[in-house]
């Protein structure tokens, strides 16, 4: 379970580097889309689904 969260923190972590090293959104929103994917399963892990949910509609529904 250990590895399982520290890969969760470095998708996380990736993704927003991915974020900020794009000059074109169009590219940035892989990242935007890695590092919610990541935040939320790491926050299913610890128990707080609903805050899971909320950030999938903010994050996933603010891009489309």
């Amino acid at each position: 379970m250990v590895e399982f969260v520290i890969f969760l923190g470095l998708c996380f972590v990736l993704g927003g580097l991915a974020v900020a090293s794009n000059l074109s959104p169009y590219y940035g929103v892989g990242g935007v889309v890695v590092a919610s994917i990541a935040s939320c399963r790491w926050l299913v892990s610890l128990g707080v689904s609903f805050v899971s949910l909320v950030l999938v509609i903010v994050y996933l529904g603010g891009i489309s």
